[in-house]
């Protein structure tokens, strides 16, 4: 078995793993300006999808083109999702250059798309008797439906972590799947991290909102549309707190409420998502919101776009008001700008943000201590780290305790 690294290599985002030119693991994008695609376009046999975060399903309709229908195999909930990012990136990019697939690519998703379960063994590519592959799908803890991928050759079984995190969210467990395996490719996204207890962050976040909003301010919380979201409407609720909900978020809500056998607990978040008002931005309804002492929740977690600047002009001049940043913050980004040096550009024009902006840690990934927990069962495997911004420091640390880890480049190809 060899596998050959399109994307995510010593990176996060546009993940993309080909195992002997054959079964393609992810097929994602990176968020920038312009935005970055693997860097080739294969013709798989058969295709697999961790889950459903633009960096790993972003770029699975470019599949297929032309008369190429290789099955894609995910999970129920990855398959929804894709299609909300597909027609998403249609609306900010199609038609262009910067998007390599159209509406009727997405519409063919149907025609070759494959639902699966956890814990459900499938073959692809002709199964292990006939050349291919035996693949199992276990509880990655990401997102709802986020999967480790265990893929088995016969000779070789080969764990595709995806993004995984080892401690339990209010929206889904953690993962406690560790199948025997050879070789793992693993994500290091928080390779150099200890996370903060996460009731404690909860704790923190629910009293910044109550504060502000006691004192006759709005709070503004940046979230990613799939998974952050719907987690902050878990501890609102948990929290008595009865927020608005704006943006993309909304009807990732109600997709995900539509696959309660992947929620750690689906009734919660139908009394979440009940104690809740949506937004539907008529009649000026976003500028009354921003006046009426309230706690919003809206994409886009990095404020590159979206609902969040119908907001953030009418609030940041008020140090009353509170914008609470619940995700990690990429470089470049205009969630950067605000962390680092409280401005945003806006209109055109960089403005100074005198609302408070508070830093949370909601992360849905493993830290160091988590990808060290996870890695202990697989002391006796060979590890290939991949996305993440240090991972040949992580695979060096790695390889100091004793493990024959690597870090490979992009374009790399590793035999196993």
């Amino acid at each position: 078995m060899d596998v050959e690294f399109l994307g995510g290599a010593r990176e996060v985002g546009r993940s993309a793993v080909l195992v002997d030119d054959s079964l393609l693991l992810d097929y994602g994008l990176l968020t920038a300006d312009p935005p970055q695609y693997p860097i080739r376009d294969p013709e798989p046999d058969a295709v697999v999808v961790s889950h459903g975060h633009l960096d790993h399903v972003g770029a699975v309709p470019a599949l297929l083109k032309g008369d190429r229908r290789p099955p894609i195999h995910w999970t129920p909930p990855t398959a929804d999702l894709a299609r909300v990012l597909a027609r998403d990136t249609l609306k900010l990019h199609g038609n262009s250059p910067l998007c390599p697939f159209s509406e009727e690519h997405v519409a063919r998703l149907g025609e070759a798309e494959v639902r699966h379960g956890y814990g459900e063994p499938f073959a692809v590519a002709g199964g292990v008797d006939g050349g291919g592959y035996e693949l199992t799908f276990l509880n990655a803890g990401h997102i709802p439906g986020s999967a480790h991928v265990l893929v088995d050759d016969g000779d070789t079984r080969l764990l595709y972590t995806g993004d995984f995190h080892t401690d339990d969210q209010r929206l889904v467990s953690g993962t406690t799947a560790r199948p025997d395996a050879d070789a793992v490719i693993c994500e290091s996204t928080y390779a150099d991290v200890t996370h903060e207890d996460r009731a404690a962050v909860e704790a923190r976040w629910a009293e910044r909102v109550r504060t502000t909003i006691w004192e006759g301010g709005t709070v503004v919380a940046p979230a990613f549309a799939i998974g952050r979201t719907q987690e902050l409407l878990l501890v609102a609720a948990a929290n008595d707190l009865y927020p608005y909900v704006d943006g993309m978020g909304i009807e990732v809500t109600r997709l995900l409420r539509r696959h309660p056998e992947f929620l750690r607990d689906a009734e919660a978040l139908r009394r979440a998502t009940g104690a809740a008002r949506f937004v539907t931005g008529r009649d000026g309804q976003r500028e009354r919101i921003a006046a009426d002492n309230a706690l919003v929740i809206t994409t886009s977690g990095m404020l590159a776009g979206g609902p969040i600047h119908s907001y953030l002009p009418r609030i940041r001049t008020n140090p009353t008001n509170a914008v609470t940043l619940t995700g990690y913050q990429v470089e470049g980004t205009p969630g950067r700008e605000l962390q680092e040096h409280g401005r945003l550009e806006l209109n055109g024009q960089v403005r100074p943000v005198s609302a408070r902006v508070d830093s949370f840690d909601f992360s849905a990934h493993a830290d160091r201590e988590g990808l060290e927990s996870f890695l202990d069962d697989y002391r006796d495997a060979r590890v290939l780290v991949n996305h993440g911004d240090r991972c040949e420091a992580f695979a060096e640390d790695l390889r100091t305790e004793g493990v024959e880890a690597s870090a490979p480049e992009l374009g790399e190809r590793v035999e196993l």
